[in-house]
This record gives C-alpha cells, sequence and structure tokens, in this order.
C-alpha cells in the first residue's frame, strides 16, 4: 500500500486526532450488534487513550459517540487534510473488517463515510482489497501433530508450540509499530491462526467461529483490540512516518505502544493449557487464567523489545498478506 506524503507532512492538531478516533468509535459500533463485554472494553480503551494522550478535548469521546452528539459528517468536516482522509477511510474498514466480513450495516456505515469525506472509488479501492484480502484470509494451517483425536500430552510437540507462541508475539508486537494504520489488522488473523495450530496439536480441529468464542472468552476483543492498536499508533505519534522517519520514531513509540506482543504470548498459552486440558475451562477460569499471563507476558514484552524493533524495520509491507496467509 502506497505511503501518504500529504499525511506525512500535515501536523496532526488535537481536533483531527479526535475526529480520526471518533470515525474509529462510529465504525466500531456500526453493525449494532457488539456484545456487552466488547462495548466496556472499547470504553475502556477510549477513556485510557484520552487519559494517556493529555489532550482534553479527548475526554467524553465514547459518551458522544454512544449518545449519538457526533456523527460521521461533522467528524470528517474536521479533517481537511487529504491524506488524513484517507487514513480516516483506511482505519474505518479495518475496524469493520476486524471481526470478519463486513456486514451489510457496516457497508452501508463505510458509503456513507466515503461519501461525507469526498473520496472516490480509485482513492479506496486499494484499502479495501488489502483489508478484504486480510479478513478473509482462512485459520488453517499445516498440523504440527498429525491426529484427529485429542493428542496425549507425550505426542504435543510442546517446544514447537511455545516457539510458536514467541515467534508469533513479536511478528504482531513489530506489526503494531509499523506507520501503515491497516498492518496491525493482519495482528488478529494471526492469533487466530495459533490458536488453530495450537488446537490443532492437541488433536482439535477448530473453525473460525469457536476461535473467535474462545479469545472473546478470554476477554480479549477483536474490534476494541483494533480501536486499541490504532488509537495507539494515532496519539503516539507513529502514523504518517515513512522510510527513516520510522527508524528514528520506532524507539519512543515502541515502548508504550506494543501491547500485541503480550496479549499474543498471553492468548497462545492460555491456548495451551485450555487444549491440553480438554477445554474444560468456564469462561470465568479463561478470563481469570488470561490475566495472570498477562501481566509476565508484559515484562517479557521489555525483554523482547529490541527484537520487536528489528522486525518492524524489517518488514515490507508487502509481504505482511503473504505472511498472515502462510503462517
Amino acid at each position: 500500500m502506497t505511503a501518504r506524503p500529504t499525511a506525512a507532512r500535515h501536523t496532526m492538531q488535537a481536533t483531527e486526532q479526535r475526529a480520526l478516533l471518533t470515525i474509529a468509535l462510529l465504525a466500531a459500533f456500526a453493525d449494532g450488534e457488539k456484545a456487552d463485554t466488547e462495548r466496556e472494553e472499547i470504553k475502556r480503551i477510549a477513556d485510557s487513550l484520552a487519559g494517556e494522550s493529555g489532550t482534553p478535548a479527548l475526554a467524553g469521546l465514547y459518551q458522544d459517540v454512544l449518545l449519538k452528539r457526533v456523527n460521521v459528517a461533522q467528524a470528517a468536516a474536521a479533517l481537511p487534510d487529504e491524506g488524513q482522509r484517507l487514513l480516516a477511510y483506511e482505519m474505518a474498514v479495518c475496524v469493520c473488517d476486524a471481526d470478519g466480513a463486513q456486514s451489510p450495516a457496516e457497508q452501508a456505515f463505510l458509503s456513507q463515510l466515503k461519501s461525507a469525506l469526498k473520496l472516490g472509488r480509485t482513492q479506496t479501492a486499494e484499502v479495501e482489497r488489502e483489508a478484504d484480502a486480510i479478513a478473509a484470509v482462512p485459520v488453517t494451517v499445516p498440523p504440527l501433530l498429525a491426529t484427529a483425536t485429542p493428542a496425549p500430552a507425550a505426542q504435543v510437540p510442546t517446544a514447537d508450540l511455545d516457539s510458536s507462541i514467541l515467534n508469533h508475539s513479536i511478528l504482531n508486537g513489530a506489526l503494531e509499530l509499523l506507520p501503515q494504520s491497516w498492518a496491525s489488522m493482519a495482528i488478529i488473523p494471526l492469533q487466530m491462526k495459533l490458536v488453530y495450530r495450537i488446537g490443532q496439536a492437541h488433536g482439535y480441529e477448530l473453525d473460525k467461529g469457536h476461535i473467535k468464542e474462545f479469545i472473546a472468552a478470554a476477554g480479549v476483543g477483536l474490534t476494541s483490540q483494533y480501536v486499541e492498536q490504532f488509537g495507539r499508533k494515532l496519539l503516539g505519534g507513529l502514523l504518517g512516518k515513512v522510510g527513516g522517519g520510522l527508524g528514528r520514531g520506532l524507539g519512543s513509540a515502541a515502548t508504550g505502544m506494543a501491547f500485541s506482543f503480550a496479549s499474543t504470548y498471553a492468548l497462545g498459552h492460555l491456548a495451551k493449557r485450555y487444549y491440553a486440558g480438554g477445554r474444560q475451562m468456564n469462561t470465568a477460569m479463561l478470563q481469570e487464567t488470561f490475566q495472570s499471563l498477562l501481566q509476565p507476558a508484559k515484562q517479557l514484552q521489555t525483554q523482547y523489545l529490541p527484537q520487536i524493533q528489528q522486525k518492524a524495520r524489517t518488514l515490507d509491507a508487502g509481504q505482511i498478506l503473504q505472511m498472515v496467509k502462510s503462517a
């Protein structure tokens, strides 16, 4: 996907940051079917971003969207720069695709947004093609262990699974640090493929629906996860950086933003326990176990930060879709 020199040159003001985050939240609620847990997670993220940014204009953003005190036309009008309008649309497409194929309501929202942003088909075609391709990638991967029944513990390739969890975590942390907003969208299908592989190694053939339910039961929202990744990139000043700018800004951005390493690492090890134990954990236990794994995963994130940064520097945006397909 091509860079946007206009957006890179333009200094983003608080009103423009608010407009972009408003569009992200409007996109998150466009389908009207978010579960209460996902709504609460999105609220937590919006409040957290507002509190950490030091920008008073972001306070109450979630409530403004939820109570319909702001709409697409108002948010779009606050983005005079073409690069930022393209970014807003790209981000909205990714939010709508985060939990799978777009619903009719999400398609209608994106059509309305495109019109409000005054964008034509030629301007948005590449964004739509890239995001939709990532959303459509199947979760199936080559097996580490050929078995159709729950596997005895002695047969499960534990070392291979541990290596796969770590590699996926480093890759997802690196994807979060790329300046392209859509790069973060690859994190979710990579997490789903990781869970699929772990279940498969224990003798369970899973479909995308089951994996989504497992991830949601653990308390990891699909849409909310992408909204948080986008928001942290935006407020961290990473979006719009291209070429050498990425390398110069990576060190300061990485420390506060690469949360996807920790969430992927904790999710992978939760899946190991869940499928090794015959899928006996209930929702409360899944969430409690995930949280207990998340804190040490955040500490490991600091340890592996140099590898995450190095991976981000070497990733080619053109490789991302292929990486998601082959992971």
